[in-house]
């Protein structure tokens, strides 16, 4: 099933904001740390770090995602965006960009429907799977997307998104993030990579992604430096984001994740300040 290799990269559609921000745990170099500062930093990490799933983290992430995805920082506002981007995935929608044209829109609305058969979207599931692989609306049209902001105000369904965006993309990522010994921030950087490029291990989804990632730079885990692993990461991240034009404009990157691992700020700790798009967000606790 094919998977989007990138929610909306436009600024102006849908609102999503990540933020992760920390101090540096550690000092980074452009060397492999020896054995004695790879023990100092997992000890001060386990003493002093918290992982994205920290509520107040994840929180941050939400924001900084839907900064880049919504041009807003309100990202439960999203639960009843839709709207076709004109990206080839069909409609993109909800606080992640479930897509009709991917899969996990599909899923979404199989999930919501186990959980309470008789909703508004439940009849659209023959028509989802039809065009499940395409941009079409074939079935869908023209009432999908009143029902969709219909179901988004039912708390069900909020929870059914929820459930699927830490399902499919944020326990993924996060996990991955842990076991390559890697702080809030780069598994906030993995989180927006897995949100855009979707899973798998093609050469632009995420485990693609890491796979070059990983060919260039070695992990903490693995005794590498984490600014160095993590650049290594963006930078296949940012040739992906160019081989599709729906997503060419690299600044969720370039000045916001970047700006963090260059800050040294491997635990997103607040005080935040970033663009997307050119336009400025702050998080400040």
């Amino acid at each position: 099933m094919p998977r989007r290799i990138g929610l909306a990269a436009v600024a102006v559609a849908v609102p999503a904001a990540l933020v992760f921000t920390g101090v540096g745990v550690g000092q980074a170099s452009d060397h492999l740390p020896s054995s004695s500062d790879v023990r100092h930093h997992s000890a001060h990490k386990a003493v002093a770090a918290s992982d994205l799933d920290d509520p107040a983290k994840k929180e941050i992430a939400m924001k900084l995602v839907s900064s880049a995805e919504n041009s807003s920082l309100d990202w439960r506002a999203q639960f009843e965006y839709i709207e076709d981007i004109g990206d080839g995935r069909g409609y993109t929608a909800g606080i992640i960009g479930f897509c009709s044209g991917t899969g996990d829109m599909l899923e979404l609305v199989e999930y919501y429907t186990q959980q309470k058969p008789d909703n508004v979207l439940a009849k659209y599931l023959p028509a989802l799977r039809e065009v499940d692989g395409s941009d079409s609306h074939d079935g869908l049209d023209p009432n999908f997307t009143q029902d969709w902001k219909k179901a988004a105000g039912d708390k069900a369904f909020q929870d059914a998104q929820e459930h699927e965006r830490d399902r499919v993309y944020f326990n993924p990522a996060v996990e991955q993030g842990k076991s390559d010994g890697l702080g809030a921030l780069g598994q906030f950087i993995y989180y927006d990579a897995i949100v855009m490029h979707g899973p798998g291990d093609s050469q632009y989804s995420f485990g693609g992604i890491r796979k070059t990632a990983l060919s260039k730079a070695k992990p903490p885990a693995q005794g590498g430096d984490e600014t160095t692993y993590l650049n290594a990461f963006l930078d296949a991240r940012v040739e992906a984001m160019k081989s599709e034009e729906a997503h060419s404009d690299t600044s969720r990157v370039d000045t916001e994740q970047r700006k963090f691992l260059d800050e040294k700020n491997f635990d997103l700790t607040p005080p935040l300040k970033w663009q997307v798009y050119g336009d400025p967000y702050e998080i400040n606790s």
